[in-house]
C-alpha cells in the first residue's frame, strides 16, 4: 500500500525504530536482526541487485505485517533511479491478537520478504503516475488489492520462492493467535496454498521442457 497517496507519508520514515543496519550489495539497508533472511529473499531476485531498498521497522502498520513502498523523494526521477522501502512491524496486532517478529519462523519471514520484493518487481514496471494510480486504486478497491497481492505472490513463486511463500500462507492460515476474520481476508485476497502449488508445478514443467529442448539441441 502507498501511504503517500493518502497523505501519511511525511511521518512514515520518522517512526522507524532505532536498530543496527547492515549495508548489503552497496544499496540494501537491512536491520541486523533479519539480515540472513533478507539476503536469502534477495538472492531470488537478481533483477533487484542494483535497486536501492531500505528495510525499516515501523510501529504503526495497520492490518499488515509488512508493506513495500517507493520512496517519494525520487519517485519522479525515472524508474532506474527509483528506490524503495520495505516497512516491517516489530509487533503485529490484529483484533487484540498479537505476535512479534521473534514468533515468526525463519522460512516464513523469508517468504514474507519475498512477497514484498514481488511488489517491488511489480512497481518497477510502472511509471510514477502509474504508481500514484495504483495507490489510489489499492485503497479504494478490494478487487484491486486482490490483483496486486496475487501479482506479488506470482512474482515470488516464479522467482523460485514457492516453498517459502507456501510456508508463509500456511503459517497465517494455521496460526491459532490470528483471528478468523484476518485469515478469511488472507484467503480471499492472496493466492491460496493450492493455487501456489499449481504455479510451482507449472514452473517445474516449464523447466523440464526447457531442459529437454536443450538436451535435444545438444545431440
Amino acid at each position: 500500500m502507498l501511504p503517500f497517496v493518502t497523505g501519511n507519508w511525511s511521518c512514515a520514515a520518522k517512526k522507524d525504530m532505532a536498530v543496527n543496519k547492515i549495508v548489503y550489495q552497496e544499496n540494501k539497508f537491512i536491520p541486523e536482526s533479519i539480515i540472513n533472511e533478507a539476503k536469502i529473499a534477495l538472492s531470488y531476485y537478481p533483477e533487484l541487485e542494483h535497486v536501492e531498498i531500505e528495510f525499516k521497522f515501523k510501529n504503526d502498520i495497520k492490518k499488515s505485517f509488512m508493506q513495500a513502498q517507493p520512496k517519494v523523494s525520487n519517485l519522479f526521477k525515472g524508474r532506474k533511479n527509483r528506490s524503495y522501502y520495505v516497512f516491517m512491524s516489530n509487533r503485529f496486532a490484529i483484533e487484540k491478537e498479537e505476535f512479534s517478529m521473534a514468533d515468526v519462523p525463519s522460512e516464513v519471514l523469508i517468504g514474507w520478504l519475498g512477497h514484498e520484493l514481488g511488489h517491488i518487481m511489480d512497481y518497477r514496471e510502472k511509471s510514477a503516475m502509474g504508481l500514484v494510480v495504483f495507490g489510489f486504486r489499492y485503497i479504494t478497491s478490494a478487487n484491486y488489492i486482490k490483483k496486486a497481492e496475487r501479482t506479488a505472490d506470482t512474482y515470488a513463486v516464479n522467482a523460485g520462492m514457492g516453498d517459502y511463500i507456501l510456508a508463509t500462507k500456511n503459517f497465517i492460515l494455521n496460526h491459532s493467535h490470528l483471528s478468523d476474520s484476518y485469515k478469511a481476508r488472507i484467503a480471499r485476497l492472496y493466492l491460496s496454498p493450492e493455487e501456489i502449488m499449481v504455479l510451482v508445478n507449472d514452473l517445474e514443467e516449464e523447466e523440464e521442457t526447457e531442459e529437454g529442448l536443450m538436451t535435444n539441441d545438444q545431440k
